[in-house]
């Protein structure tokens, strides 16, 4: 049944931990702690600091970032003028990175310095940008791009702005990798990072006893869930390190206090795997809930066993343009090998190639359609045709395959997609192509073309 229950923005979540936990340290940026009445005021400063460049409701701000307090304030800035993040892989350069970075469209550019010189050598080819604010040194290479120092963002008021944010409203492009074409910008509005969080605090049965530990980048939706939405919601506090480290992990974990991870792909068997040290052995039970998948039932045990970790994996099955459509509570027992139930929030049926519903217990297409507002992406970022192409009779396609049991527990089988994985990411097939063809030393045959036009 349609409901509109429910609906807020990122904004406002952020006013109303204010209110409840205003000088309480919540956040932990690499051993810099803030409380949630200082992340307000400073946010508010860069906000009138990106207004004096001319950004305002509905304009994108590209980043390219690795985690850190500035980082969590910049983001909320760009949100408190009704503007919209576009973060883009760090790991990117060269086409993968003109690509997003030119179809974001954004005038402003804000980057760490590590980043600069990728970004500089691909600026003639960005006909948008207009100004690249560097966090760090300047860069040395010669640009018709405007410099400003970051610090300078600074200098505004940290007076409160005046704009009316909606739950509707975008808030990200989040970018998915491409199968047949370029990857895709999500537009993602302001309530279904809300609801994410709404999931991740009932899943995973938050509370303010809570320290959610992250090394997940900005450009991921795991992470922004954690910092802007499961957080105040909850009272969890957040804990983030700059990037994976292996040998840093576990001196992180007890150094922060955390009792929840978020982990994707290689980490997962990584830490499981990796030899004991004085950090791993005195954090044994303090974590209570290791988030992410894949996660076997061979990992758990290991998770379990070695590291008193109760909790392991994820509870539920979703994407990008849709998350979580399937999820159980952590703490409830669930069939092996599956990702929960359906949730509360969505429709979702199995679909066999003629469009029918299948069976219980019978593979198929995951379709899926919201019940509330604002639970969903809101299409593909200049791409109507793309985003015509993802929906048919009124229903997202996925493009994956799972079935439900007649008990209603889900269980992922396979993508139909065609699509590259590597330690987590998915990676664009048709950008990696393109990028090879680029290269001088090589050479498309005649045959390759025909089979492909």
């Amino acid at each position: 049944m349609w409901s509109c229950d429910g609906q807020t923005t990122i904004t406002r979540l952020l006013d109303e931990a204010v209110a409840r936990w205003p000088d309480r340290a919540s956040f932990d940026c690499l051993g810099e702690t803030a409380t949630y009445a200082q992340i307000d005021r400073r946010s508010n400063q860069i906000a009138h600091g990106l207004a004096s460049l001319g950004i305002s409701r509905g304009d994108t701000v590209s980043t390219m970032l690795d985690n850190s307090l500035d980082g969590i304030l910049l983001l909320y800035a760009i949100l408190k003028l009704g503007a919209v993040s576009a973060p883009i892989n760090t790991a990117f350069r060269g086409e993968f990175l003109r690509h997003q970075l030119a179809d974001t469209a954004a005038r402003v550019i804000v980057a760490d310095e590590d980043y600069l010189d990728r970004i500089l050598s691909i600026a003639d080819r960005l006909p948008d940008a207009g100004t690249l604010v560097h966090r760090g040194l300047a860069p040395a290479m010669p640009t018709s791009l405007s410099l400003l120092d970051f610090e300078q963002l600074r200098a505004g008021r940290d007076k409160a702005l005046d704009v009316d944010i909606q739950p509707g409203d975008l808030a990200m492009l989040i970018y998915t990798s491409g199968t047949t074409g370029p990857s895709k910008g999500c537009m993602i509005p302001h309530n279904y990072i809300c609801n994410i969080g709404r999931q991740n605090a009932y899943g995973y049965d938050l509370s303010e006893s809570d320290v959610l530990w992250t090394s997940l980048p900005f450009f991921h939706i795991n992470a922004i869930n954690n910092i802007v939405a499961a957080a105040p919601l909850s009272g969890a506090r957040v804990a983030m390190a700059k990037r994976f480290s292996l040998s840093g992990f576990w001196p992180d974990v007890e150094r922060t206090g955390a009792t929840v991870v978020s982990l994707i792909g290689s980490m997962i068997a990584l830490i499981a795997n990796a030899p004991d040290n004085e950090s791993s052995k005195r954090c044994f039970g303090q974590v209570r809930v290791a988030k992410g998948s894949p996660f076997p039932e061979s990992l758990k045990a290991i998770w379990r066993d070695r590291f008193g970790v109760p909790s392991a994996g994820a509870p539920g099955y979703g994407m990008t343009e849709m998350t979580m459509i399937t999820m159980n509570k952590v703490s409830a027992a669930s069939p092996p090998g599956t990702s929960g139930r359906r949730f509360a929030d969505y429709d979702v049926r199995i679909l066999d190639d003629s469009g029918c519903e299948c069976p219980p217990g019978i593979a198929g297409e995951i379709v899926a359609r919201p019940l509330r507002p604002n639970l969903m992406f809101k299409g593909y970022w200049r791409r109507p045709e793309a985003t015509l192409a993802a929906f048919s009779e009124l229903w997202f396609h996925t493009g994956d395959i799972g079935s439900i049991d007649a008990q209603g527990y889900f269980t992922f089988v396979d993508r139909k997609k065609d699509y590259l994985r590597r330690g987590g990411e998915n990676i664009s097939s048709f950008e990696m192509e393109t990028a090879f063809r680029e290269h001088p030393e090589i050479r498309t045959s005649p045959c390759t073309q025909s089979s492909r036009n």
